[in-house]
């Protein structure tokens, strides 16, 4: 912990406390989740433990960077040490719009749900499991700096094998279930792409397709699975992607290869590749510029000391001819 500063806090709650801290070998801004392990049922012990494993074995643009985790046996607390997300979180973007009555961007829901796209494909197509999240809501969606997503808590998250096709506890949060979480039926990875379509959806209207008083209604909303359309400003291939990831039979319910063949998708995707490749081009004509200067520098320093020399033999031949 002596190779950590904490900054501030920037989070509270049931799970634990939040904070912003500088790593003082390097001064990289970085979060830590401080957790009082002491006080878990063996049960949430074992969802911790889960958490770390799975945040060390994933490693995307789109995922929130894990680093770290200290544990202060005497204290019996842990400290996961990721990524720090400038940007916050969407659900606190989701209530300055909805106060506003700010419409989010068409383009810029596109470029979300790109995103999100990518990170749950790196989580479902994980070998040697795939992995499930089980909480995506905006909550859960962060931004950094260049306001690019970053999916995050996988608190909840189930790594499924050959052996577990299907997981069974429900758990996540009622908006965002699936209807067989709602009936407690077996669900798999499609039951993410439930939740991304009610945070897409979220995205273009800013409240969620199903709304209800208390959990029995909201229970029996999600099962009907009827919702408005979203507002006319939007396109219909929009509305389409929505409906094929809300669609009540999870068998027919698009899968995230279906979403990563979507020709919006496959644009973005290209369009990032190209950018990648735009970076790493710029950085290397820089880097060219920087050893041409280098060189032009050298080449200069050399030029003076060859005049020098020459000046001194100079002076040396006057020198002879004098004594001479």
């Amino acid at each position: 912990m002596e190779n950590y500063e904490v900054l501030s806090q920037i989070g509270k709650g049931s799970f634990g406390i939040v904070s912003k801290i500088r790593r003082k070998s390097d001064s990289k801004i970085l979060v830590w989740k401080e957790l009082n392990y002491g006080k878990m049922s063996e049960r949430e012990k074992h969802q911790l433990v889960s958490e770390v494993n799975i945040l060390k074995q994933l490693h995307h643009p789109h995922i929130v960077q894990y680093y770290d985790r200290i544990i202060d046996k005497k204290q019996t607390r842990i400290y996961i040490i990721m990524e720090y997300c400038e940007g916050g979180d969407m659900g606190s973007l989701l209530k300055r719009c909805k106060k506003d009555q700010d419409f989010i961007a068409e383009d810029v829901i596109w470029k979300v749900f790109t995103q999100i796209v990518l990170a749950l494909n790196e989580c479902h197509s994980h070998s040697p499991g795939k992995i499930l999240h089980r909480d995506l809501k905006p909550a859960n969606i962060f931004l950094d700096a260049m306001n690019n997503i970053k999916l995050g808590d996988f608190g909840l998250a189930r790594v499924l094998t050959e052996n577990s096709t299907f997981a069974q506890t429900h758990v996540g949060t009622p908006y965002y279930m699936s209807p067989e979480q709602i009936i407690e039926s077996k669900y798999n990875e499609k039951s993410d792409i439930w939740s991304l379509g009610c945070l897409v959806y979220e995205l273009a209207c800013l409240k969620p397709p199903f709304e209800a008083s208390n959990h029995l209604a909201l229970a029996m909303k999600i099962k009907s699975g009827k919702y408005d359309r979203i507002p006319m400003r939007y396109s219909e291939e929009l509305q389409r992607i929505i409906r094929g990831m809300l669609e009540i039979d999870a068998e027919k319910r698009v899968s995230i290869a279906d979403l990563m063949g979507i020709g919006n998708v496959v644009i973005r995707m290209k369009e990032k590749r190209f950018r990648e490749k735009y970076e790493v081009l710029k950085k290397k004509e820089e880097e060219l510029k920087k050893k041409e200067v280098e060189m032009r520098a050298w080449e200069e320093k050399i030029e003076r000391k060859e005049r020098e020399i020459r000046e001194v033999m100079r002076k040396k031949e006057v020198l002879r001819e004098f004594n001479h």
